[in-house]
């Protein structure tokens, strides 16, 4: 675990709000989606996936599901934003400044003893958390076994 300063982030996401019994889904479809946008615009994810809480609620999460993408790309990804099914694909951004980072290892199941150990090195610390969260998805599922997931997770902190 450790306190590090981030920079700020360009996005293309999907924001929605969905229970967390449906996010797995809702992230497959969201994350191909974009994905094929991106490639049809000749653009590649400036890193891994990822989904930024802006909420706990199991039964309704706020989640934007996206991939960082390039400053320099950000006009070119522009053409594609818009409505896809239910949901509209907007840029954005994820705002830099300190976050208290650990990498979760295993299932995404067994992700929330991580969350429990970061909560209690910020309280530690002294640090004011957010009121929003982050993941980075480093591997994928689909070619991954559970135990060797990696989940890099990212708490942004104020003193």
């Amino acid at each position: 675990m450790e306190i590090r300063t981030v920079d700020t982030t360009n996005t293309m996401v999907v924001r929605l709000t969905t229970p967390v019994s449906q996010l797995s889904a809702a992230m497959g479809r969201v994350y191909g989606a974009i994905w094929g946008r991106l490639q049809s615009q000749g653009l590649v994810s400036s890193g891994p996936p990822f989904a930024l809480y802006h909420n706990m609620d199991m039964e309704a999460l706020d989640v934007e599901i996206g991939f960082p993408i390039a400053p320099g790309d950000v006009e070119k990804a522009r053409a594609g934003t818009g409505q896809f099914g239910p949901d509209a694909v907007t840029l954005g951004t994820i705002s830099g400044g300190r976050v208290v980072t650990d990498i979760h290892t295993g299932s995404y199941e067994t992700i929330g003893a991580t969350y429990e150990a970061m909560s209690a090195y910020v309280g530690e610390q002294g640090l004011q958390p957010a009121d929003w969260v982050y993941e980075f998805y480093l591997n994928s599922p689909q070619d991954t076994a559970p135990e060797g997931l990696k989940t890099e997770i990212r708490f942004p902190v104020v003193d």
